[in-house]
């Protein structure tokens, strides 16, 4: 267990939220209700041109999906985070997020002027307006993360939600490699087959993490990784 949490926040249903997260630090996701989405994106603090890139974390580790212990690449060959604790066991990498025509033709409309805080938000306009507050847009949407769901292929082939994934309680943490500006929204995943318009609530907590051994099992997990760390570790050390 962790020591104290020195930020905590609780993402609401259908919420966004992003901070830079310092190197060196640990966040902790928890699915308070049980069958939580938290869609992703991640950026070089400093530099946000570089950003988290879908393809090479899926090659560079022989991944279609991501668990403990493995990490989360950057576009230019370095490392934004490890998995460093998972208690679900498998993360969707490859759906995407919703958008406004999604959900309108999946849950009808409803809009702020109608519903005020229960109207119905997408993933791609709470991504916008988090991204706005940094000075990103549109352009620097690319494949997302979704934690708490899993999406696997059936006996044709077809990409399916697999329901009830995550329970109450499930977590996930992630430590930080570089400095990372990290974006979160909780609304619901594409694919989920439900039909009502439903998002659960999520537990944010931030911890100081442990000192990374030469054994860490996230470095050592593929020798693709070996790499990246020591891009990381070189990028630092040229730059602090």
């Amino acid at each position: 267990m962790n020591s104290q949490a020195i930020y905590q926040w609780e993402l609401q249903a259908s919420s966004m939220w992003s901070q830079r997260i310092k190197r060196g630090k640990s966040l902790r996701l928890t699915d308070l209700e049980g069958g939580a989405n938290v869609s992703m994106l991640l950026y070089n603090a400093d530099h946000p041109l570089e950003r988290y890139n879908m393809p090479d974390t899926l090659k560079g580790q022989h991944i279609f999906y991501l668990q403990h212990p493995y990490c989360l690449h950057s576009d230019m060959g370095r490392i934004f985070a490890s998995i460093t604790k998972d208690s679900v066991g498998w993360h969707d990498t490859v759906s995407g997020c919703t958008n406004a025509a999604l959900i309108e033709n999946k849950y009808g409309s409803r809009t702020f002027q109608d519903a005020r805080n229960d109207f119905f938000r997408n993933g791609q306009e709470t991504f916008l307006i988090e991204l706005s507050k940094w000075g990103l847009g549109l352009r620097d949407i690319v494949p997302n993360l979704n934690f708490f769901s899993k999406v696997a292929p059936n006996e044709l082939g077809d990409l399916q939600y697999v329901d009830g994934h995550s329970q109450a309680g499930d977590h996930v943490e992630l430590r930080f490699e570089m400095d990372t500006l990290v974006v979160l929204n909780n609304c619901p995943h594409p694919l989920d087959p439900s039909p009502e318009y439903c998002s659960k609530k999520v537990l944010l907590e931030v911890f100081d993490a442990p000192t990374v051994q030469q054994q860490d099992p996230c470095i050592n997990s593929r020798p693709e990784n070996v790499r990246a760390f020591l891009h990381t570790a070189n990028y630092y050390l040229l730059n602090s």
